[in-house]
């Protein structure tokens, strides 16, 4: 019932923003050991152009940057690049890596999040986020096809756009990729524990989320002791197999902190009353890439299966060890499935083009 179903939700916010809290003590260190440039040989999260300022319709400030392709092709798409929840652009670390140069990319951090300013509560919602999504287009690809990847809360928010934009797709947008998302339903999550412990928790999960969201300096006294309390909730949370590289998990830990627990408190709620089911025909006029996690306990694969469902011809994989940072955990088959998906849009575009070009 109704009651239920805010506690569960309480319960879960407590969950996880105790995780997000916990990863507090491991961050600073992360950021010092990731300088050597372990995997990659460029320090996570070092990559950045000079930010932009973009206001959102209401006022508040979002940060952008843009990375320019190293050619000049004006029917090339720009990428637009939406983070997930609690997180901020540093999280397409490799992606803005592999794709540096080959297409126009745009990041930005969504409102609350990373460098952008906040809004009143009231504006703390996923449309709003949509709202803020069509600000940053007009300001940054105010011409030109787009490409919109999102990732998690991303996801979602370009599912709104469409729903009220959907004449944009097939046109402007010509690709769109939806990772580790869902359209709805996320009463069900259980972040992996046993649907009877998670009633059993129920009672509790009021005080719990309470003391989360608004005494968080409590919590990081409480985790102090021991650090590696951090590591291991950002794993279990983030990441689905045990093989993920520490300096990576803490990596995610240091970018989820720094997502103020009150603006976690705000955002949260939008979770239980999202549905966009109704929004995912309207990716059938575009080239879709549906990715999920085969041990994703935030938005499990089942919901990507339910997407493909409605979007028959969209590629669709599970990266079946792989858990909600997609990106991060498995950027290789990440990229490649990106890349995969800008050569579908350059090739429908190009002969959407054509078409128009023939009168």
């Amino acid at each position: 019932n109704g009651r239920e179903g805010m506690v569960r939700w309480a319960l879960r916010a407590g969950l996880v923003a105790g995780g997000a809290v916990a990863t507090t003590m491991v961050g600073r260190r992360m950021v010092r050991r990731s300088a050597a440039g372990e995997g990659e040989g460029v320090a996570l999260g070092s990559l950045h152009t000079e930010p932009l300022t973009v206001t959102a319709d209401d006022g508040v400030a979002l940060c952008v940057e843009v990375e320019e392709a190293d050619h000049d092709d004006p029917a090339a798409p720009t990428v637009v690049f939406l983070p997930g929840f609690c997180l901020n652009m540093d999280a397409w670390h490799f992606q803005r890596l592999d794709l540096s140069g080959a297409v126009r990319c745009v990041f930005y951090d969504q409102r609350g999040h990373g460098r952008s300013g906040r809004g009143v509560k009231a504006h703390t919602t996923i449309e709003q986020l949509a709202r803020d999504l069509h600000t940053v287009l007009e300001a940054t690809v105010p011409t030109g096809p787009v490409v919109l990847i999102g990732h998690s809360l991303g996801g979602m928010v370009v599912m709104a756009y469409a729903q009220t934009h959907p004449e944009e797709f097939g046109k402007r947008v010509v690709g769109a990729a939806l990772i580790a998302t869902s359209a709805g339903r996320l009463a069900e999550m259980t972040l992996g524990l046993p649907a009877a412990v998670v009633r059993g928790l129920w009672p509790f999960s009021p005080g719990v989320v309470g003391v989360v969201t608004n005494r968080p300096m409590l919590i990081k006294r409480g985790i102090g002791a021991d650090r590696d309390v951090g590591l291991w909730v950002t794993r279990r949370l983030s990441f689905g197999g045990r093989d993920v590289p520490p300096d990576v998990v803490r990596f995610a830990g240091s970018i989820l902190n720094t997502t103020p627990l009150d603006v976690f408190g705000e955002l949260f709620p939008e979770f239980d009353r999202h549905d966009k089911e109704a929004a995912l025909p309207i990716f059938r006029s575009c080239p879709t890439l549906i990715l999920a996690g085969g041990k994703d306990v935030l938005t499990p694969a089942d919901h990507s299966r339910g997407m493909a469902v409605q979007i028959p011809e969209a590629e669709f994989t599970i990266l079946e060890g792989a858990g909600h940072l997609l990106m991060l955990e498995c950027p290789d088959a990440v990229n490649a499935a990106l890349r995969r998906l800008l050569e579908r849009a350059r090739l429908t575009g190009g002969r959407r083009a054509a078409r128009r070009a023939a009168g």
